[in-house]
């Protein structure tokens, strides 16, 4: 264990029902050694004896939390367990292909970069949709003076077949916590996540750190990872789901970024505010208007039932169910996680 270069820290990105799917994946396809960390934020019961097992199988830690987490505290319970030269952020929806860790460790070790990110693909069939092949992150100043942020990435929605001959590895600027590889060195300088980014963005102010460190983030374009996004969802997904893309803490993430970054509320920010609850509309609201709608293709129709029905009453349950978690966890401190060894399951509680 001592040779192992690479450990694992999987935690919840919107939901559970895909975390089978995308753990044996990773034991499949990853072809040098690691280890593993798992951070279970209050996953279904099912879910949690699933990890267990697994656990005691192939000899993983799994830290687990009565209580849902945020992105970045999820990502930082786990960094506080590793001992390695590198650390890999995966979310638990990701489907890795054959030599995936081995490319980014590579990329690590012959530029000395401190991020390295994959060929990203979305949705199903895998590996065939682009979310990102790299990007752009950084702040400038516009002709009127003011301060902004500029993201892309870059060939979303092409399809791989049809431009990985034309990728090659690359200097970048951007790169999702989808899956990200992560020199653990660099936290000494940077230390751990900024968990006021709740849910959003976090990305953006991880890479625009450690640029701002004189550190390089690389795209690595011969390894190449999936992430599965719903819908559909488990009906035990909903409560999380809700609360991730939560319209309270997407607002607090932007403001955030806003504020630590002294960026000006442009059009970025504004199209962001304008757009707060999409996911939840799409994913769990819209699967409702057409079951109520019988798949009616009525554009009218369906938008009075959305907007004129289901939206106002699914704001008002979000609102209440972001009050209720941050009145019963995020007021209060938080105690320490501890884990006593692979493949054994320790609860931590903010009680």
């Amino acid at each position: 264990m001592t040779d192992i270069q690479v450990t694992i820290v999987v935690s919840p990105r919107e939901r559970f029902s895909y975390v089978r799917e995308s753990l044996e994946s990773i034991y499949q396809y990853t072809d040098i050694p690691f280890k593993l960390i798992y951070v279970d934020g209050n996953s279904p019961i099912q879910i949690k004896e699933y990890l267990e097992n697994k656990a005691q199988k192939k000899g993983f830690k799994i830290i687990r939390t009565d209580y849902y987490l945020t992105p970045n505290r999820a990502r930082n319970i786990g960094l506080a367990e590793v001992d390695t030269k590198y650390v890999v952020f995966a979310d638990n929806d990701i489907v890795v292909s054959p030599g995936w860790l081995s490319a980014l460790v590579e990329c690590a070790e012959e530029t000395g970069a401190a991020i390295v990110g994959p060929l990203m693909c979305q949705e199903q069939p895998i590996h065939e949709k682009v979310h990102f092949a790299g990007g752009e992150a950084h702040i400038f100043t516009d002709i009127k003076g003011r301060t902004r942020l500029r993201e892309k990435m870059y060939k979303q929605g092409h399809q791989v077949q049809k431009i990985k001959t034309k990728l090659t590895r690359t200097i970048t600027e951007l790169c999702e916590f989808h899956c990200m590889l992560v020199r653990t060195e660099i936290f000494k300088q940077t230390g751990f996540f900024d968990e006021k980014f709740m849910n959003t963005k976090e990305h953006l102010d991880f890479c625009m750190t450690v640029r701002q460190l004189g550190e390089t983030v690389y795209f690595e374009a011969d390894s190449i990872v999936t992430y599965v996004s719903g819908p559909p969802l488990d009906w035990t997904d909903w409560h999380y789901y809700m609360l991730r893309w939560s319209d309270d803490w997407e607002l607090k993430s932007l403001n955030h970024l806003r504020q630590k970054w002294n960026l000006d509320e442009d059009i970025y920010f504004q199209h962001k505010y304008k757009a707060l609850g999409w996911r939840r509309r799409k994913t769990i609201l819209q699967p409702l208007v057409e079951r109520v709608t019988f798949g009616s293709k009525n554009r009218l129709f369906n938008k009075i039932v959305m907007y004129g029905l289901f939206a106002p009453v699914e704001k008002l349950l979000n609102r209440y169910l972001t009050t209720q978690y941050e009145h019963r966890y995020l007021s209060k401190p938080k105690n320490d996680v501890s884990v006593l060894s692979e493949g054994v399951l320790e609860t931590s509680s903010v009680h």
